[in-house]
């Protein structure tokens, strides 16, 4: 693992011990982490990786490094509990993998988030559908859609459906352990308190903005949902540390939370700017002035990222549909925004 951090580990008030084991889930390179918790209830494990590459090689030597520098007795086949934080590929991708490695396990995942573990081809195919339509709506030509579309469902072939034991309830304390479902960046996104830590998988990250997308794509994520979870982690009092499934981990966690909410106030200001400036403008085109010089998986990112923003202008009133004549008349057309 020399060329990964080293795997960290971090107590609780409750005296819960949690390590954090640094993979590698995508082939860029990108950093994740899966947690092992200890002393709060049963041994568990939050999150698997993508499956991806090496990331479950990362996984097992994790778990090695857990025993030989924490001399911690804990192997991956004595983990009883497998908890997924939310339905991105970076967490829930090694999955199956884990399961087979451990044998008997219990999975748990929130209910919104359910369907992508044991029907997972399913989601694939009705998500593709969702997305296809939605870059129709943004304007992009027929030919860099297929682009995006086979971008989008590349490393997804490697994944499985696999059974899911029980559901993340909010209102049920689990083992030492509780769930607050955060919706936004992830239909069935929990943050996972322990004493005074809190798990943030993507919902807060210490450096950037988590990605998102728009709710007309996937239910329960939007740039609503995502401001209305951050008020809500926001509420939770004696936080005193917050760690991430990337980056570095918080011990300001509030202010961190008001840091994220300017940047989405900046950034739907840079939209209304936008359409201000160059008039009736589809999401490519904003997207392009907001976001120039991407390339790749990270244009269609950065289409998401700016139709999330341009969706909730929308819904509170701020943008207006200009060309409402060809919607009227057309299948689907690419919709034209003006400020309202």
């Amino acid at each position: 693992m020399s060329a990964l951090p080293p795997v960290k580990r971090f107590e609780t008030n409750t005296g819960a011990r949690i390590y954090r084991i640094p993979m590698i889930v995508f082939p860029n390179g990108f950093l994740a982490y899966s947690f092992v918790v200890l002393e709060a209830g049963p041994p568990t494990l939050i999150d698997a990786g993508s499956g991806f590459g090496e990331s479950n090689t990362h996984l097992v030597e994790g778990f090695a490094a857990i025993r030989d520098e924490f001399r911690e007795k804990i192997t991956l086949p004595d983990i009883e509990h497998l908890i997924v934080t939310h339905g991105h590929m970076d967490h829930y991708g090694g999955v199956a993998f884990a399961v087979e490695q451990i044998g008997e396990i219990q999975v748990g995942i929130h209910e919104l988030d359910r369907r992508v573990l044991t029907n997972y081809e399913e989601r694939l195919i009705i998500a593709s559908k969702d997305l296809t339509v939605y870059l129709e709506r943004a304007g992009i030509d027929p030919e860099q859609r297929e682009t995006f579309m086979q971008m989008y469902g590349f490393a997804k072939q490697h994944v499985q459906s696999v059974d899911v034991q029980f559901s993340l309830d909010e209102d049920t304390p689990f083992e030492g352990m509780q769930f607050i479902h955060v919706p936004g960046h992830c239909p069935g996104q929990v943050c996972v308190r322990i004493g005074n830590t809190l798990l943030t998988a993507d919902h807060i990250l210490s450096q950037t903005t988590p990605h998102q997308a728009p709710e007309s794509i996937t239910h329960y994520t939007g740039l609503g949902h995502y401001m209305d979870s951050l008020r809500k982690i926001a509420k939770v009092d004696g936080i005193e540390l917050a760690i991430g499934s990337h980056e570095q981990e918080m011990t300001d966690i509030y202010t961190r939370i008001e840091d994220i909410q300017h940047s989405h106030e900046r950034k739907l200001n840079r939209v209304l700017d936008i359409v201000r400036e160059h008039g009736p403008a589809t999401i490519h085109q904003i997207t392009q002035q907001m976001y120039p010089g991407k390339a790749g998986y990270e244009t269609l990112l950065a289409l998401e990222e700016a139709g999330a923003h341009i969706e909730y202008l929308y819904q509170h009133g701020r943008l207006a549909v200009a060309n409402l004549d060809e919607v009227e008349r057309e299948r689907n057309p690419a919709l034209q925004y003006i400020a309202n």
